[in-house]
């Protein structure tokens, strides 16, 4: 008999027959001898309309961040009861938990928390007592008990720390699609789905605006060797498996391609040029919990230096009261910000053995008359930020280049 973790998105739990459709393929499971743990999301847009909601109330003001997650927790607590209401229904016994109810400990970084521990002992108990366990994912508390949350996609984190620190057999994750694609299917007519994937591959899409995974769950799965399984909740058929990386896989050059579309270029101008500067102001910037991306840095004449790198336009409220203090300290310069920008990108291990990979990209760009503007890369992964009225065409582009939708 196996442990399987399965993890239902919002839009798989979306209504009540999804709930039941849901339910169904956990019962499979359990009955083909399996344990089985089940991780789920909020029902549908419910997050997305906690989020508006608070806005109305608070009004121009940013919602306090703690009292934030206590809304936005509540959404896959509702998920939770019904899951297990559902399985009661079909005949079988569950136990719905919160993520405080299993102990899942976080750090207090509001919003966008960090898992640190998770006690499985409550999990095991209600296991062996024959129970299927429904876990709201997305949410845990601190070690004082505050509840947090633990950012976008966040339940595909929990889906992966259940995995392994349970040490599950596989993790599967139901989600609206049929597993990841080379493209965004909705922009990429010819996008084909990937039957295997690297972990590496993965974190890195994940990264550059792939959403299916959030890329702290694949860092999780690559760390503890947790299988990962991407699935339909629609149908039975197979999806895409994340594993270990193998010799086959480097003979694909171009694994797949991706777009972030909301990106925003902070430019800081006339900052002193001296040791120490750009330490102070990464420093702080990472204190206020902003991941920064695509960093450069330019030095001028007159003993001053400029600045500009990105950041997801989701965090540019929090970027700026840093900036502007930062600015103070240095006791001179300003700070510019550019909103409508882009990044696409192409991921593939087989890029550490081949060479022409960049210029056929730049080349795919430059045949649809599209800027480059800047350029960043990692030992299997090159992106370009460009304007965001160019970004479909430019995945479109990138994807025919390297002939991704042939098998």
């Amino acid at each position: 008999m196996g442990l399987i973790v399965q993890k239902f998105g919002g839009t798989s739990v979306a209504t009540a027959e999804k709930i039941h459709l849901a339910a169904r393929k956990v019962v499979a499971a359990k009955q083909a001898g399996h344990q089985v743990v089940v991780v789920v999301s909020a029902m549908g847009h419910t997050t997305d309309e906690l989020v508006d909601l608070a806005k109305q109330v608070c009004g121009t003001t940013n919602p306090p961040k703690r009292e934030m997650d206590q809304l936005l927790a509540t959404g896959e607590q509702v998920t939770i009861a019904l899951i297990a209401m559902a399985l009661h229904a079909q005949g079988h016994d569950a136990i719905s938990l919160t993520g405080g109810q299993i102990g899942l400990i976080t750090d207090d970084v509001h919003t966008k928390a960090r898992i640190k521990e998770i006690d499985k002992q409550r999990i095991l108990k209600e296991l062996d007592a024959g129970k299927i366990v429904i876990v709201a994912g997305f949410q845990g508390v601190t070690a004082d008990g505050a509840v947090t949350t633990l950012g976008r996609g966040g339940s595909n984190a929990t889906l992966v720390a259940i995995g392994a620190v349970l040490k599950a057999d596989v993790c599967e994750n139901y989600t609206d699609v049929d597993g990841i694609f080379t493209a965004d299917p909705r922009i990429v007519k010819d996008a084909r789905k990937i039957d295997c994937i690297s972990y590496d591959e993965m974190m890195e899409l994940s990264s550059v605006g792939a959403s299916v995974l959030q890329t702290r769950a694949v860092e999780f799965a690559k760390k503890y060797s947790v299988p990962l399984h991407v699935r339909s909740s629609q149908h039975d058929g197979p999806g895409t498996w994340i594993v270990a990386e193998t010799k086959a896989m480097e003979h694909i050059v171009v694994s797949g391609c991706a777009l972030k579309k909301d990106l925003t270029r902070a430019s800081l101008k006339g900052i002193p040029d001296r040791p120490g500067i750009v330490a102070r102001l990464f420093s702080a910037i990472a204190k206020a919990n902003v991941v920064v991306d695509d960093i450069i840095q330019n030095v001028m004449d007159d003993n001053t230096a400029s600045i500009s790198f990105t950041v997801e336009h989701g965090d540019v409220q929090d970027l700026k009261p840093v900036v502007e203090a930062m600015l103070k300290e240095f006791g001179g310069g300003k700070a510019y910000y550019e909103t409508n920008l882009a990044k696409v990108s192409i991921v593939g291990v087989g890029m550490k053995q081949s060479t022409g990979v960049a210029s056929k990209m730049f080349q795919a760009l430059a045949d649809q008359k599209v800027n480059i503007q800047n350029i960043s890369t990692s030992e299997i992964r090159i992106s370009c930020i460009i304007a965001r009225e160019d970004a479909e065409k430019s995945l479109q582009a990138v994807h025919a280049a390297f002939d991704l939708g042939k098998s």
